[in-house]
């Protein structure tokens, strides 16, 4: 009997409905090519949410997602809900609390026929294949707030249990890996980042003494980020220094357009989206660029539902399409979202199932 998987999509604002759509028809060309079952429920989330039911995340939300056994999001947010009583990015954090969602996983890879698509030389670029270990319940997004006509402050938390196993899960994957793990912290300045060190040092040396870290200042990877992003395999960072640096980190295969991520936490379903925003300028023009949406429907299969092979043939179609100039405009190209879509599609069709075209993470 084929085994059905519970996917709760969430397409949100701007972009996220275009993007999402074509994520859905290249699960379901999977689906078709290996026999396997995807159940879909689609719920509201961020700002049409807000319109619909007063509410960025509504409890119906909550619920099918974790009833899932993944969860595929698009977008939130939009300058039309930038004056709103509650803002769209509110559904976003409320859903990865709900889900005791704490590891943010973006990896990054060059394809090599977008190497002269980055900003930077080819030469720097070439061969980036690397993957943040963001920190994604503790840190100041999450702390008390409190603002005055005068003043405003927010408060940077955090607990040595939350550095704890963030740093485990990256060490695990650094032991898959290559070997090395690079925290970045903000040590010579920051409290939060002092613990962060100590934990993240006592973590390596106990309990995986053969993975080699190194300590790195935040302004100064910032930096290294561009200037030798080769150097750098797995990265373990904070709550707000991640979500910085994984932006910027993006920009070095061409377009955030194209980077996936993965959400994940212990027993509970994985939140997989694409690191791009709402994009509202471009919405419902079929401009979106969907290969960051297809790349995180590729880490759902791997990570949410446990199938390696079926994210090695999305992952190999992606590349294939891309190879014979299936690109949008922000990668200089002249396809539509839809038409991108169709061309990963047919890669997906053509592609073999190989045991794993490249080293698989295990998540836990």
């Amino acid at each position: 009997m084929t085994k059905s998987f519970k996917i709760t999509l969430l397409p949100g604002d701007g972009v996220g409905p275009e993007v999402t759509t074509v994520a859905r028809e290249v699960l379901d060309t999977v689906a078709g090519e290996t026999g396997k079952k995807f159940i879909y429920d689609t719920q509201l989330i961020g700002g049409v949410a807000i319109d619909e039911a007063g509410d960025p995340l509504p409890e119906a939300t909550i619920q099918s997602c974790k009833a899932a056994d993944a969860v595929l999001l698009g977008a939130v947010g939009g300058p039309k809900w930038d004056r709103a009583p509650k803002r769209p990015e509110a559904g976003l954090l409320g859903i990865r609390k709900a889900l005791g969602l704490y590891a943010n996983l973006r990896p990054l890879r060059v394809q090599y026929a977008l190497s002269d698509r980055s900003p930077l030389k080819r030469e720097v670029v070439e061969g980036v294949d690397l993957i943040i270990f963001r920190e994604l319940t503790g840190g100041i997004y999450y702390g008390a707030k409190s603002r005055s006509t005068e003043q405003a402050s927010d408060q940077c938390i955090y607990t040595k249990g939350e550095i704890e196993r963030i740093a485990r899960a990256a060490f695990k994957a650094a032991d898959q890996r290559s070997g090395k793990l690079t925290s970045v912290d903000k040590a010579n300045v920051m409290e939060t980042s002092r613990l962060w060190r100590e934990t993240v040092s006592r973590i390596g040396a106990e309990e995986f003494p053969q993975v080699r870290l190194e300590h790195i200042l935040v302004d100064a990877m910032a930096m290294h980020l561009v200037r030798q992003p080769r150097a750098f395999d797995v990265i373990l960072t904070e709550n707000m220094f991640g979500d910085i640096l994984s932006d910027e980190a993006s920009m070095l295969a061409g377009s955030i357009g194209l980077a996936p991520s993965a959400s994940l936490g212990g027993s509970g379903p994985g939140l997989f989206e694409p690191v791009h925003g709402s994009a509202p300028d471009i919405a419902g023009q079929d401009l979106a660029n969907p290969v960051g949406a297809v790349l995180s429907a590729a880490m759902l299969l791997r990570y949410g539902l446990g199938l390696a092979q079926e994210a090695d043939a999305v992952e190999i179609a992606v590349e294939g399409a891309l190879a014979a100039g299936a690109r949008t405009a922000d990668l200089g190209g002249a396809l539509g979202c839809r038409e991108v879509g169709d061309a990963i599609i047919r890669e997906v069709r053509r592609a073999a199932m190989p045991p794993g075209h490249r080293m698989q993470m295990h998540w836990g």
